[in-house]
């Protein structure tokens, strides 16, 4: 049996979709009014998929959850750029998957994989890209969502020194794009450009992988037994410009893109700085700003040769987006 944690999100129904077509038995928790794809859903046979309603910090639920089970993937993660303090996110994104791995440990023991983020990790250059060795570092060192995510990378790391009989994989996601993006979430760069005749756009650029790899990553994960530590989940890096003309194409539409000075963008999240200073939660911050501002090059050999990673081309990511979005309107 496998433990899944943020199936509802836009990883988790990805994984999902994988567990449920690769056979696999598997055990959700959903927070009351959450709900899975009816199609995702309708991948599983009679007795394939077990759903638990409530709280994933609710420590009695969380241990009921574990039990029985061999491996625990977890997609949950608190994402909203906009919360203030480091606080926010430590309960979801740091102590929760340590509380995992003390749960799986207490029990059979097994394998916890674990989703963080690649921005854990400097973005490296077009020449020297980054590996799981590099530091962290970059604008991302100021990224609250980022710092919570390596805080947990630590706190696996130490518990797998002296927890031999579980295994932990923590898989560094870039910028996911693809199909069941149900809010959506990092869809709304995409929409945020689609058909519009006149684009502008900060000068930096993202690792773009297509959600599907990651997935076939973290199943890869769950297999490989020698499989461990830290693996970049990532795909090609384009600038945002350079991103948009490929959607433009694949699309069907013509579109101007023209690059913001990185004055005017810092000018902007300065002025949003004043703001959030007045208690307001706001996305333009100086410090998410200056993250759309690095172009981010990373490594993904190693989760390419020890977990399977596929590479699908980004076009055809764009197009399954938009071909979900419009089956849900």
């Amino acid at each position: 049996m496998i433990l899944l944690l943020g199936a509802s999100g836009f990883l988790g129904h990805n994984v999902l979709r994988l567990l449920l077509q690769q056979g696999r038995k598997v055990r959700i928790v959903l927070r009351d009014g959450a709900d899975i794809d009816r199609e995702v859903a309708g991948c599983a046979s009679e007795g394939q998929l077990e759903v638990i309603r409530g709280s994933i910090l609710n420590d009695a639920l969380l241990e009921r959850a574990v039990r029985g089970c061999n491996g625990i993937v977890n997609c949950a993660g608190v994402t909203d750029m906009t919360l203030p303090g480091i606080e926010n996110y430590r309960p979801v994104n740091t102590l929760l998957p340590r509380r995992l791995a003390e749960l799986l440990d207490a029990g059979s023991g097994g394998v916890l994989v674990d989703v963080s983020t690649a921005n854990t990790i400097d973005p490296g250059t077009a020449d020297r890209p980054s590996d799981e060795n590099a530091p962290f570092g970059g604008p991302f060192s100021a990224s609250l969502y980022a710092r919570s995510k390596l805080e947990s990378e630590k706190l696996l790391s130490d518990f797998a020194e002296s927890h031999l009989r579980t295994r932990i994989v923590m898989i560094l996601p870039g910028f996911m794009i693809g199909p069941y993006d149900r809010k959506p979430s990092s869809g709304k760069l995409l929409d945020a450009a689609y058909r519009k005749p006149l684009m502008a756009v900060p000068g930096g650029g993202k690792s773009f992988v297509d959600v599907r790899d990651v997935a076939a990553a973290i199943a890869g994960a769950l297999d490989n037994e020698s499989a461990a530590g830290r693996y970049l989940a990532t795909g090609q890096a384009y600038t945002l410009k350079d991103f948009y003309a490929i959607q433009a194409r694949v699309c069907g539409y013509r579109q101007a893109c023209v690059t913001l000075p990185a004055s005017l963008c810092m000018g902007v999240g300065k002025a949003f700085d004043r703001i959030e200073q007045k208690g307001r939660h706001v996305l333009s911050t100086s410090r998410n700003i200056r993250q759309l501002l690095v172009e981010e090059y990373y490594d993904n050999s190693r989760a390419r040769k020890e977990l399977g990673m596929p590479c699908t081309p980004i076009e055809q990511s764009i197009k399954d987006y938009f071909g979900y979005a419009a089956s849900r309107r």
